[in-house]
């Protein structure tokens, strides 16, 4: 399953990369049915945020490493590169960028709802776990 990531960079910066979370573990379900899971994490804590409408947050740091998930509205993020990228509903990102410049933040068109899952103190994107 590929997600975006936006990490700080060695200069100060921020830009995105595309992740892979590994999805290997094989689970049959009370139907018979084959699921396909990640390794599992505990997160330190998890928290749903409501967003205003025309919201523009300027530069910041992701206050830790955690996954995003839009449950509703859009969402913009922009990266010291000048890049920027839109998620909708339904669609996860990895806030990475907890030292340098950081990212700015914005909703589009309207209020959004997200989900935050921070990941633990020494996570590993590679592997998936903690």
């Amino acid at each position: 399953m590929k997600i975006t990531r936006f990490y700080a960079t060695e200069d100060g910066g921020s830009r995105f990369m595309d992740i892979d979370i590994p999805i290997t573990t094989p689970q049959q379900d009370a139907d018979g049915h084959t699921l396909m899971l990640s390794n599992a994490y505990v997160s330190p804590s998890v928290r749903f945020v409501e967003l205003p409408a025309g919201m523009s947050q300027t530069w910041h740091n992701a206050p830790q490493r955690q996954i995003v998930v839009v449950l509703s509205g859009t969402l913009e993020v922009g990266t010291t590169d000048q890049q920027t990228r839109q998620w909708q509903a339904g669609q996860a990102f990895l806030a990475d960028d907890v030292t340098g410049k950081g990212h700015t933040t914005r909703t589009v068109g309207g209020p959004a709802s997200v989900f935050f899952a921070p990941l633990p103190d020494g996570f590993d994107l590679d592997n998936w776990s903690a």
